[in-house]
């Protein structure tokens, strides 16, 4: 069959050649050791942990490289196009501070390697598949959807691999008047590679490629004549990616390991457009422990709210904190180098494909809580004032008015992490507010009982007396010596271990008298310091606390 003929016949009005498409997309004028990395998702409308995941690699790869990290929106399924879904992708990653050098936009393209939109790019990949039909590495199939179903019994019948492959691709030597007759008479048709891959497993070739987080990868060669252009004229994720990847001179794709099976087809594709594929990163899929089972399982859009990225923004992860978990979990070494460098900046740490884990990674909320108690430590507490706010004005308003006294909310959030040993309190947004509310009249709400040492008779006589002593201008010991005198009139012990040594001869210990006022202060049997708590309140709030406690009781 004359394959150049055939071209033109398929494809007749593709008129830029792949030689000026070469031109057009030349090779970027970068510095050695560069490289150019992108994120490709479909707009559907859900970005998820694993889209922040790779990006967080992309990104990393290509600025600590001084290369270039541009977005490509992969919409050839128009099935799951969902309207806003680029937005929401752009604004939702901009968040964890992972910022694209060009590629898709909110106000268009920037940057000269596009359309970097899939769906905007039909004429080229159409004159790539021309071009592999015309060197006759490619071919026009006319198999219908009730065909390739009973070709794939035929084969499982057989205990064949199912597929359009050998003497199973019923179009792969048709001659050029059977062609022009079925296109003449309306046939739909795909193209498909025409791959040289042997079936026989005995006969397959193997083929080897270096990837970047698993090492070098020992796999049997492609045999299948996959589709490259659909029904539709739109390509598939295989043909698109290599021709934009290319075009794009793409040095490194991260993606998740569901993609290995299909890696010889990708390899394929590019030995036959006569490129050189880039550097493939197969990151781990993101596990957790099932809570029912303990085992671990993929987190599941269904199940795990916490896929969705949307889940952190709604509760109020700090952006630096979930990037700081993701490298606990990218990579191995990151943790060390934390503990050596506590104050260092996280840009500063160098991340390293070598150091990704090529088994699941388990994805913890209790550790990401951790690490970001950490993390909120490290930030000023004016930058929290600001991200809470933030936070607030955005998903719950009704808190803001936390926030309209920007002095007071300050010292608020800086309680206790100046001490030697600094507080930890302060995980998420969400959390947060919780935690401060008891600093607002609008939001104090009573949550713990009395401890079972002490009487509601003690406990108005002991708000009593410390309502009767109180004096503001006490400092901490003097507060305290108070305390402990209410305490040893009403038969408790001065310090918890005379209590504990001879729990007979009192009623509890001082403790248990300064967590009464601590509850009728904060409605909590745990806080910060209760003494440094008043002063950041004032006077007329903890007169007023003690005193609607008494009342209550």
């Amino acid at each position: 069959m004359e394959s150049q003929k055939l071209a033109e016949l398929l494809f007749p009005n593709i008129t830029e050649t792949p030689e000026e498409l070469e031109k057009k997309y030349p090779k970027r004028d970068l510095p050695e050791g560069a490289m150019v990395t992108r994120l490709g998702p479909s707009p559907t409308g859900f970005i998820h942990l694993g889209n922040l995941y790779g990006a967080f690699v992309d990104e990393r790869l290509a600025h600590q490289s001084s290369g270039v990290f541009f977005l490509r929106i992969e919409d050839t399924d128009d099935k799951r196009f969902v309207e806003g879904a680029i937005d929401l992708i752009i604004d939702s990653l901009r968040f964890f501070d992972i910022n694209f050098d060009e590629g898709a936009g909110k106000d268009g393209d920037r940057g000269s390697y596009g359309d970097y939109t899939q769906s905007h790019r039909g004429e080229i990949y159409a004159a790539f598949a021309k071009k592999l039909v015309a060197e006759g590495k490619a071919y026009p199939c006319f198999l219908t959807e009730e065909e390739i179903a009973l070709i794939r019994e035929k084969q499982e019948a057989a205990k064949l691999n199912p597929g359009i492959y050998g003497e199973h691709a019923l179009s792969r030597d048709l001659t050029y008047e059977q062609v022009e007759a079925n296109i003449n008479s309306g046939k739909p048709y795909a193209i498909r590679l025409k791959s040289d891959g042997n079936p026989d497993p005995e006969k397959a070739k193997r083929i080897k490629v270096m990837d970047a987080v698993r090492g070098e990868l020992d796999m049997p060669e492609n045999f299948q004549d996959t589709i490259i252009l659909k029904t539709t004229g739109i390509p598939t994720y295989h043909f698109a990616h290599v021709v934009d990847d290319h075009l794009m001179r793409t040095t490194h794709v991260v993606r998740g390991e569901e993609w290995l099976p299909s890696l010889p087809i990708h390899v394929e594709l590019f030995e036959k457009l006569g490129w050189e594929p880039p550097i493939y990163c197969h990151t781990a899929q993101l596990m957790k422990i099932d809570e029912e089972t303990g085992n671990k399982r993929k987190l599941s859009k269904r199940h795990d709210p916490e896929l969705s990225l949307d889940y952190y923004r709604r509760k109020g992860y700090h952006p630096q904190a979930v990037r700081e978990y993701l490298l606990t979990i990218l990579n191995s070494n990151f943790e060390e180098w934390r503990m050596e460098h506590q104050d260092a900046d996280i840009d500063e740490f160098k991340f390293t494909t070598e150091k990704m884990s090529s088994a699941g990674a388990l994805f913890d909320l209790a550790k990401l809580n951790d690490v970001s108690k950490e993390v909120m430590l490290r930030i000023p507490a004016e930058e929290i004032y600001d991200f809470l706010k933030a936070w607030a004005e955005e998903f719950n308003p009704e808190y803001l008015p936390m926030f309209s006294d920007k002095e007071y909310a300050l010292k608020i959030l800086d309680l206790g992490r100046q001490d030697a040993k600094p507080r930890k309190d302060l995980v998420y947004a969400e959390q947060t507010v919780d935690f401060i509310s008891y600093f607002f009249d609008d939001f104090y709400k009573p949550e713990d009982e009395l401890p079972e040492e002490v009487s509601k008779e003690d406990a108005k006589t002991i708000l009593e007396k410390y309502l009767a002593s109180y004096d503001h201008a006490d400092d901490q010991s003097m507060w305290f010596d108070k305390i402990r005198n209410i305490g040893e009139e009403l038969g408790y012990a001065p310090k918890p271990k005379d209590y504990k040594k001879d729990p007979d001869s009192y009623k509890g210990h001082v403790g248990h008298v300064s967590t009464a006022i601590r509850i009728a202060l904060m409605g909590r049997a745990q806080s910060p310091d209760v003494w440094t708590i008043q002063q950041i309140m004032g006077e007329e709030m903890t007169r007023s606390r003690i005193t609607k406690a008494l009342a209550e009781l």
